[in-house]
């Protein structure tokens, strides 16, 4: 593309405005008179190649972009200038260094960039797989908070949930009756429980005494209830530890008689 004098000294003086210079601040940049800058932004005349390199380095720009000869050149920030210029004052062994660092540096970017999406594409496949479902005996709402339930046809029907990290040890389910349990367990509730013939001190577990059900928190000397009102039930030695309590059923389940 050939441009006349009037067109370069029109890209000129864009460039020159663009960057807030004046024609007397660029004219002693390069050691030369302000009318001269003058005459090249009319037209009048027009700098020779070198000087025009020079104008536009001073304008912080190059030719390309000046006079568009290279529309699709990615562009430069002045940061990436700045390290360009950094890099080019190192000598052979120092860019070498650099070299190594930044292709030591892009390989590890892409790995973890690959690897991301690979948890990406995992998490899709999960999100998109059927949820593995299973069935729980449920014997109904017969641990009794606050009142014994008699051991009477207790076998209530079967419950559905998805399979989780909470009842993936579970052996049965069964409902909570009354309040004693509160705040941890309510009345209403419906707790997982593996089966355990002994479990630890502060640990919740579902017992028998005399014929009844309890879902209490097993302490030193006795079944504990969590709500302050009621007092602790002695173990005199009839005591049934029936299984541990690994969490309480929430979510989507269905209970099927």
């Amino acid at each position: 593309m050939v441009m006349t004098k009037e067109e370069i000294g029109e890209k000129l003086k864009a460039a020159r405005i663009s960057c807030g210079m004046t024609q007397q601040e660029v004219a002693n940049k390069i050691g030369r008179k302000q009318p001269i800058i003058g005459h090249w932004e009319t037209g009048y005349s027009q700098p020779d190649a070198n000087t025009l390199f020079t104008l536009c380095d001073i304008f912080g720009t190059t030719v390309d972009e000046v006079f568009g000869f290279k529309k699709d050149r990615p562009f430069i920030s002045t940061k990436d200038k700045s390290l360009l210029d950094k890099y080019h004052l190192l000598d052979p062994l120092s860019q070498s260094h650099v070299d190594c660092v930044l292709d030591w540096e892009v390989e590890r970017s892409s790995q973890l960039l690959n690897a991301s999406k690979q948890i990406d594409q995992m998490e899709k496949q999960l999100r998109t797989m059927p949820l593995i479902k299973r069935l729980w005996a449920y014997y109904g709402k017969n641990a009794a908070a606050g009142k014994a339930v008699e051991l009477t046809d207790i076998m209530a029907g079967t419950l559905e949930a998805p399979l989780n990290d909470i009842n993936k040890n579970a052996d049965y389910t069964i409902g909570v009756s009354g309040d004693s349990m509160e705040p941890t367990y309510f009345d209403g509730d419906i707790v997982y429980v593996q089966k355990v013939t002994e479990i630890n001190t502060g640990e919740i577990g579902i017992f028998q005494k005399e014929g009844c059900i309890y879902i209490k928190e097993i302490g030193q000397k006795g079944l504990i209830s969590h709500n302050s009102k009621y007092s602790p039930m002695e173990d005199d030695g009839v005591v049934i530890c029936m299984g541990k309590v690994i969490g309480k059923v929430e979510g989507d389940y269905v209970l099927k008689k």
